[in-house]
This record gives C-alpha cells, structure tokens and sequence, in this order.
C-alpha cells in the first residue's frame, strides 16, 4: 500500500505545479457556467412549471459542475497511460514488483484531485457571493451536507474506476481513439454533463438513474441543490457503491488478463 500511495503523492505535487494553467481553466469555467445558467434562465422564463428542479437548485448544480469538472469529466485522462501502452513502454512498467491496476488508479485520483483542490475554491467563492438567483445557495441541511462529501468521494472513484476501463482496453486496440470518443461522449450526455438528469423524460431518467454513468456527478450535486434529499438520497448511494464495486473488480481482472497475454513488437 506505502508504494501506491507514494505514486499517489508524487502525482498531485506534480499536478499542483500547473497553477497558470488553473487560472486559464477558472476562466473558462467561469465562462461557460454562466452561459449555461443564462439558457437555462430563458427556458425557465419561458415556461417555469416544465422546469424539474428548481430554478435556485439547477445554479447550484451548474457552479458545482464547474468547480469540480476535473473530478467527473470523462474526457480527462492521462496521455501517458494510452501512450505507454501503444507505443510499447508499458514492459517497464510490467517488470516493476507493483500492480499496474492500482498504480494507475492511484494516479489517476491524485491527478484529479490536484487539478479541482487548485481550481474548486475561486469558483465557490465567487459563486456563492453572485446576486441570487444566480449564485449558489448553501446546502438545504447539515445532512444533505455530509452525504454531499460521501457521494463527491464515490463519484470521483465510480468515475476513475470507469476511465480504467477504458485504458484497459487499450490492450486490446491497434488505437484507443475510438474508444475513447465513444466513452466519452456517452457520458458526457448520460451522467449530467450536458443536461442535468432531471431534464430527461420520465421513463427515460428512470433508466439512466440506474446506470453507473448516473453514479458519477449527478449523485452528489443533487444532493447538495437540494433537488435530492431524505429518503430518496438511500438508493443512489447503494448504486453508487455497487457501481464502484463491479467496476473496479471488473477493471482490475481485464487487467490482469490483459498482462498475462500482451504483446509488444519484437518479442
């Protein structure tokens, strides 16, 4: 356990070094979190009763969205993991006494955490001092507080776990391109990315709320708007951990597999 949390230190000092590169994406989440909240703002004022959650839970959910991208998105993954694997370095990495599973895992939540502790709190700040109904309100109750920060933690790992998958099967690719763009985009459009899962017909959200891509962000930043609370917070956080379990077990025997029958060229 010491060496993979090693890997995990070494890996977000690593990350928090990249501070201008934070600024630039503060910037830009800035940006496009407001451009959000103003389209949801026309859709509101067009026609408030279609509208699922409330105006003042759906800001909350967006700012958050925004604060906390690096722990949820999809689309951000390590270069270096897909390279070390098509171009064949990934034999160092099989010589080392570790388990290549866990390293990656271990560097996978440092580089995402490192990238939203540098980026979270300029956006919070700033979100919670805008003028309401435009900025974020504070949690509904200590409860919904405390089951925010449990489920933030399993959606990071549902999350990582789930971005594993994907750098194991590189192994069985000539390219993880492909693979990558179809995983990617269909979560971004089924865990919440683009449409806030409440926005989904009825039978269409009954489903998706059942898939792991809905244990990742729309877990706990409903939680925290208040758009879920009580009783109702019981069964996504049991899918939650059920999600993290079968992919995480899933991930790691694809893996071992996969390293009992690579091949590199010329050997």
């Amino acid at each position: 356990m010491k060496k993979y949390l090693s890997f995990f230190r070494l890996r977000f000092a690593m990350g928090m070094q990249y501070r201008v590169a934070a600024l630039a994406g503060i910037f830009t989440q800035f940006v496009w979190g407001a451009m959000e909240i103003l389209i949801f703002t026309a859709f509101h004022d067009a026609n408030a009763d279609a509208f699922p959650m409330t105006f003042q839970a759906t800001v909350s959910y967006i700012w958050l969205q925004q604060a906390f991208l690096a722990f949820f998105m999809a689309w951000f993954m390590e270069e270096e993991i897909f390279d070390s694997i098509t171009s064949g370095n990934i034999a160092y990495e099989l010589c080392r006494p570790i388990r290549i599973y866990n390293m990656w895992f271990a560097r996978s939540v440092a580089n995402r955490l490192s990238r939203a502790v540098l980026r979270c709190f300029p956006i919070l700040i700033v979100a919670a001092f805008l003028p309401k109904p435009y900025g974020m309100s504070a949690p509904s109750s200590i409860t919904n507080a405390i089951c925010f920060l449990i489920t933030m933690i399993l959606g990071l790992l549902v999350t990582v776990s789930f971005c594993m998958l994907v750098y194991v099967l590189t192994f069985f690719t000539v390219s993880p391109q492909g693979l990558r763009i179809f995983f990617v985009s269909m979560v971004e459009l089924l865990a919440g990315s683009v449409i806030p899962l409440p926005f989904f017909p009825d039978k269409i959200r009954a489903v998706l709320e059942l898939l792991p891509f809905a244990a990742m962000q729309n877990v706990p930043l409903r939680i925290y708007s208040g758009d879920l609370s009580g009783c109702a917070i019981v069964k996504p956080v049991v899918l939650q951990s059920i999600w993290l379990i079968i992919l995480t077990v899933s991930g790691y025997c694809l893996c071992r597999y996969a390293e009992k029958r690579v091949r590199l060229q010329g050997g």
